[in-house]
This record gives C-alpha cells, structure tokens and sequence, in this order.
C-alpha cells in the first residue's frame, strides 16, 4: 500500500493557488479529509520549511486563507531581481495581457480574465512589476475594481508616441488570423525586450 504524501500534495495546491491562497475547508474537500486533518497537515507543512534553512519559501496564514511565500530573510535578493531591467523575458501568459490591455485600455482585470478565459493575477502582477501597466483608477460600482492602463514605458519598448499608433484590430476576425497576428505581436514584443 502507498504511503501518500500530504505534505507534499498541500504544497502543490498552494503553488497552484498562488497569491489567492486556500482556505482549511478548500484543502479538506479536495483531499477528501476532515478539516481538523487538513489543518494539521498545514501546520506540519509549515514546521517543515519554517525549520529548514535550505528552502526558500514559507507556508504563511493572511486573512484565513494560506499560501506559499517566499522566506523574508531572501528579499534583498528577491529586491535585486525585481529592479533590475529585463532579467527575463515576458511569458505567453503575460504578453496577451498586455494586448488585451494595449487594446481594451482602461479594463479590470476580471474583464481581462473573462476575454483570456484564464485567471490573470500572476500575468498582471509581472507586467506592473516591470512598469508596463499601471493602475489608471477604479471602476465605478460595487467593489470599485482597479483599472489598469498601458505605461509610457510600454510606448518605448514598441517604438510608439501614442496608442493611436498601435496596428487597428481587423473588422472580421477568423481563428486563424487572430493566432497570426498575436504570433506577430508577440515576436515583436520579444525582440524589443531582448534588445
């Protein structure tokens, strides 16, 4: 019989839930456990990577949900990385963001999400972090979402003095040329940060 391994499997689900985190009852019902379990499962996950000095992340608690953190004692290096200028490249996830952005500008990240069909915090997260977008203001109605909008530095990496300058979307859209021209915009985005 396998012996499984809950630790292991809790840590996952925390990466994969990101910044969002799990609730104890989230964790509970996709292990098929009693909360009281999951919670202990949690608490010696937490023991394991707060006691051991080789890993770099932290299971934290924030707002009843946990998640995956990195260990406060790397931040001066996690600091470094984030200020310097174009460590890495732009992720597939993170380019059509910045399109839909480019294009639909000022939108919430839950229209960003809707259009990508795919959750967006990370891809978003990477994009202000590099001040390609930025908060532009708040969306009127209930919970006032964040707006975000294209950066003066987004106008410099692609060579443009204005959003007016950006390719006009096509009137009738096939599959095909849609993935065409991503692929086109996508390539030149690249090319302009690897340069």
């Amino acid at each position: 019989m396998d012996i499984i391994n809950w630790n292991g499997i809790v840590e996952s689900l925390l990466f994969a839930a990101g910044d969002e985190g799990l609730t104890i009852k989230q964790i509970a019902t996709v292990l098929e456990i009693e909360e009281v379990e999951a919670e202990r499962i949690v608490r010696e996950l937490m023991n394991e990577l707060s006691k051991n000095e080789n890993r770099g992340i932290a299971v934290v608690q924030l707002a009843g949900t946990y998640q995956l953190a990195t260990k406060k004692e790397n931040s001066i290096y996690l600091k470094k990385l984030v200020e310097s200028p174009n460590t890495s490249t732009l992720s597939q996830a993170a380019l059509e963001t910045l399109a839909i952005i480019a294009y639909k500008q000022p939108i919430t990240r839950a229209e960003i999400e809707e259009i990508r069909g795919v959750k967006t915090e990370r891809p978003l997260q990477t994009l202000v972090g590099k001040v390609l977008v930025k908060e532009v203001g708040r969306a009127e109605g209930t919970g006032r979402a964040i707006l975000y909008g294209t950066t003066k530095e987004f106008l410099d990496y692609f060579g443009l003095r204005s959003l007016e300058e950006l390719p006009p979307l096509p009137e009738k859209v096939d599959d095909e040329f849609v993935q065409e021209e991503a692929d086109l915009f996508f390539e030149k985005f690249q090319e302009n940060l690897e340069s």
